[in-house]
């Protein structure tokens, strides 16, 4: 558990989120499939599994708007595993259990399954007390900086029927102490079993860690810049964040119009007051940091580029157009972060308009950016997602969650019939067929060993790419609110054969 897993050393990986594993609860979890895919990595010779956020999942099933920055998501705690702890009953781990709908995930019918199995093994252990009991309070006095918030905040959030806290009783809302009192009273029990799932969570994870770390497998986890405004972080720590007097916020963040939006991406989160942050020797930061770097071997920083400068745009605004570049906390902020959390390792996401103070920042503390091979072939030889322009500071992808498979981005699934018959569409695909040396037969494996042979320290491959599926198994679609986040594994996709596939890439190109 304890092995090291280090980003300056030769290696690759797979991505794939935690909820895309098969299973028959709905969408993956912590048990048998979870072991089976890191025995897969292990016998692929990967190094890294890297995963999506793994907090609770918010509106349309997103696990980049949760209730949490520091939270599980107790859909991922495993039946099996709560049956091997003697928390329920064998046949208590066959309730609910469904076969996967093809290809999809289902959070409704997870979530109704998964609601019984977790009441009843919550009955147990309260019932047992002992050595549980004292392992439950270790865990909550281990997470003092969050844990007592989530939990009230989750039992408030289950007693309103999941209303936003915007909508609460205004003494709440506005956390005045007599009112926050009155409801740990009267949900004490409610906060109690919060506090279990956390705790249960835990104890499955870092049990999954330990088997990877023997296997020789790291995680790399994802810690979202920004939080959801109907989040346990922005309800218990208000001043945080700019809010107006009603807990509304008065700006929110986006990015502006460019050329593949004219009106820009409006995404609605609150946006930090960084002076109070900076006052408060940015503990909130550094608590949320910390948690990753104890969770993960490595964290994701997503939109990096947000540290340097980011887009604020008016709350209530309908669009991006009227936002306006701020300045963000820069090098004083990392110099905190990584003096505080000495050993911490970071991954930039630095994809989209990135200027010279970004790549400052960036280098200044020797963190890897990203490059994305699907992003290389638009353009002319400068571009800096092509192999040939990495520093080996760098992670590179054949594609991201945000991006389309190699397979359905190579043959344009997505594109319109007219958009195929432009030359732009056409030199594109040439250009990637010509520097590949490929005749486009897998192209998704072209692309993996064009990654593998990268002078790039690390290359991660999404799990679609490994097994050359198209567009409709993409995991998400930026701009688009339903369909997304649901693509899921089938039952031994990953065989022997790719495993020995990827394995003997993987050793030829130095990266075993």
């Amino acid at each position: 558990m304890h092995r090291h897993f280090s980003l300056h050393e030769r290696s690759s990986g797979v991505l794939l989120h935690l909820s895309s594993l098969p299973g028959l609860f709905g969408v993956g979890d912590l048990g048998p499939e979870a072991y089976a895919f890191v025995d897969f990595l292990a016998q692929a010779r990967q190094r890294w599994w890297q995963m999506l956020p793994v907090s609770p999942e918010g509106p349309g099933d997103s696990p980049y708007h949760s209730t949490s920055a520091f939270a599980g998501n107790p859909l991922f705690i495993s039946a099996e595993g709560l049956a091997d702890a003697g928390l329920i009953d064998r046949k208590d781990a066959e309730h609910g259990r469904k076969a996967p709908s093809e290809g999809r995930a289902d959070f409704g019918h997870a979530h109704a399954a998964k609601a019984k199995i977790l009441k009843k093994a919550f009955s147990r252990f309260s019932s047992d007390g002992g050595s549980r009991r004292h392992d439950l309070d270790a865990f909550c006095h281990a997470s003092a900086d969050w844990i007592e918030e989530f939990a009230l905040f989750s039992a408030l959030k289950r007693w309103h029927r999941g209303a936003s806290w915007g909508s609460w009783d205004p003494d709440v809302r506005k956390r005045k102490p007599e009112a926050l009192e009155a409801a740990r009273k009267s949900l004490a029990k409610e906060i109690e079993y919060e506090k279990f799932l956390q705790f249960e969570f835990d104890r499955q994870w870092k049990a999954l860690r330990a088997h990877a770390a023997e296997k020789g497998v790291g995680f790399i986890g994802d810690v979202p810049i920004y939080v959801s405004h109907d989040s346990a972080d922005v309800w218990s720590r208000q001043e945080l964040f700019f809010l107006d007097d009603e807990g509304r916020s008065t700006v929110v963040a986006g990015v502006p119009p460019d050329y593949f939006s004219k009106t820009g991406q409006l995404w609605g989160n609150p946006l930090y007051r960084w002076g109070v942050h900076h006052e408060q020797n940015y503990a909130w930061w550094l608590a949320r940091l910390k948690k990753a770097f104890e969770r993960f071997d490595v964290a994701r920083l997503d939109h990096f580029i947000g540290f340097s400068r980011y887009w604020e745009i008016p709350g209530g605004s309908e669009t991006a157009v009227g936002g306006r570049w701020v300045p963000g906390p820069g090098e004083e902020f990392f110099r905190h972060a990584m003096t505080a959390l000495p050993g911490g390792q970071l991954i930039a996401e630095d994809l989209g308009v990135v200027t010279d103070e970004v790549v400052r920042l960036r280098d200044t503390f020797g963190f890897p950016g990203m490059r994305v091979l699907q992003f290389g072939f638009g353009s002319d030889g400068t571009n800096i997602h092509l192999p040939h322009n990495f520093t080996a500071n760098s992670v590179v992808y054949t594609g991201t969650h945000d991006n389309d498979t190699a397979t359905g981005w190579f043959f344009g699934e997505e594109a319109p019939a007219e958009a195929k018959r432009h030359e732009a569409y056409k030199r594109e695909r040439a250009f990637a067929l010509a520097y590949m040396n490929s005749d486009g037969w897998e192209v998704h494996w072209d692309l993996i060993r064009l990654a593998s042979s990268s002078i790039a320290k690390t290359a991660i491959f999404p799990a679609q790419d490994l097994l050359g599926l198209g567009d409709a198994t993409r995991m998400n679609r930026p701009g688009k609110t339903e369909g997304n986040w649901l693509w899921r594994l089938g039952p031994g996709a990953l065989t022997t054969a790719i495993a020995g596939r990827l394995g003997d890439l993987t050793s030829t190109y130095g990266r075993g």
